[in-house]
């Protein structure tokens, strides 16, 4: 089946005279009972399932190529930081992680806030360069000392906010050969661009707020994997700690997922349009743009990696350095009618934010940067609007 009509068709009730076509959302805290020697599914208690749960976790495990998305589905939490804690939680104390130099904030975040409380040690790379991540996941240095081998090589792939891109098939088979699991967050991309486990990967993360739920009006997050035991730990972990999903979060989110297939086109189809256009003008002289960014342009440096990888597009976000710096980056987002600034990604309508406005941004990334998740809107409209506000800003 292919995943457009996956999407629209998986996960409904029986079909049986008078039966409604979606799932109903079950509010309850708790189940009935079983008699000791009763066979099926054991509920028991809201904690540790919910039927509303059943629908979106199996959608999202065959999504991402799962080979039996009802033994193992995926598992929501109740964000996609929560989910991202449940993956980091798989290495053992004093374990070591190797994660990108550039990705998202609250995963970097969580990562230095294990590290200072000496849960995990972790080492920061250029996921660019495949030997310094394969060094670093073996644990040899570059002078050649040898120390322990990472527990977990976590990878981002386009990074945020950079859309740097990773050799995800190459750096996960390194990674096993030196013993280390491999989670990959896979937001950006949504598995109708790439799916990280059939390249390899252990972990899928996902932060279902974005482009899974599609809609900006809930928070989630969800962790896949094909591997039996990791899935038995995962969902240890979000049972013992309490992480699940809402109800009507995951009913949501199910609705969403429908019509992802069709937002995820547009918004490429955009974002490609954007691009191209934006790219030109900073050629020409016509805006004032240091950079462009996107996978999906000849001069990236690893685009023929990302049309190797990512068969399904180049995903939806950019990013515009403006020149002038921060205060001019700003200027352009006052300016700007139809680009909501927001700290988000993923959803119908187009978000704007200069990331290096949060302190924990790495210093790495330009004063100037403006990431673009864009929408649906009709692109004329969202590329008028940009150079108006460019405009507008270079005149004060």
């Amino acid at each position: 089946m292919h995943p457009e009509t996956l999407l629209v068709s998986a996960s409904r009730p029986a079909r049986e005279v008078d039966a409604p076509v979606n799932e109903p959302v079950h509010f309850t805290s708790t189940f009935v009972g079983w008699e000791p020697d009763a066979a099926g599914p054991r509920r028991l208690y809201g904690r540790m399932s919910n039927p509303t749960w059943d629908g979106p976790e199996a959608l999202l495990a065959a999504l991402e190529g799962v080979e039996d998305p009802a033994d193992r589905p995926a598992l929501l939490f109740s964000s996609g930081m929560a989910a991202i804690s449940a993956a980091l939680h798989l290495a053992p104390n004093g374990g070591r992680v190797v994660a990108p130099q550039h990705a998202y904030q609250g995963g970097l975040s969580l990562l230095e806030s294990l590290r200072q409380t000496g849960r995990l040690a972790v080492e920061r790379v250029d996921i660019t360069d495949g030997e310094a991540v394969i060094r670093a996941v073996r644990g040899t240095g570059a002078s050649g000392a040898t120390g322990d081998p990472a527990s977990i090589l976590w990878l981002e792939s386009p990074t945020n906010p950079m859309l740097e891109v990773a050799d995800l098939a190459a750096l996960t088979e390194a990674a096993h050969a030196a013993g280390a699991l491999v989670v990959v967050d896979n937001t950006f991309a949504t598995p109708l661009v790439q799916r990280p486990l059939e390249l390899g990967a252990d972990v899928v993360v996902h932060s279902v707020t974005k482009y899974l739920a599609g809609h900006s009006d809930v928070v989630l997050g969800a962790a896949v994997t094909d591997d039996a035991g990791l899935h038995r730990q995962l969902h240890a972990h979000r049972t013992l700690h309490g992480a699940i999903a809402g109800p009507m979060e995951a009913f949501l989110a199910l609705r969403g997922m429908r019509t992802l297939a069709l937002r995820l086109e547009r918004s490429q189809a955009n974002a490609a349009e954007l691009a191209r256009r934006l790219d030109a003008a900073r050629r020409e002289g016509a805006l004032p743009l240091a950079a462009v960014t996107y996978p999906g342009l000849p001069d990236h440096p690893q685009h023929a990696l990302a049309a190797a990888q990512m068969q399904g597009g180049f995903g939806a976000v950019l990013t515009l350095v403006v020149e002038g710096g921060a205060a001019a980056a700003d200027a352009v987002v006052r300016h700007l009618r139809h680009w909501v600034p927001a700290t988000s990604l993923g959803g119908v309508e187009s978000l704007v934010e200069r990331r290096r406005r949060f302190d924990g941004e790495p210093a790495t990334v330009p004063a100037g940067l403006l990431r673009l998740s864009v929408g649906i809107e009709h692109v004329d409209d969202l590329w008028e609007d940009l150079q108006a506000g460019m405009r507008a800003a270079a005149v004060g």
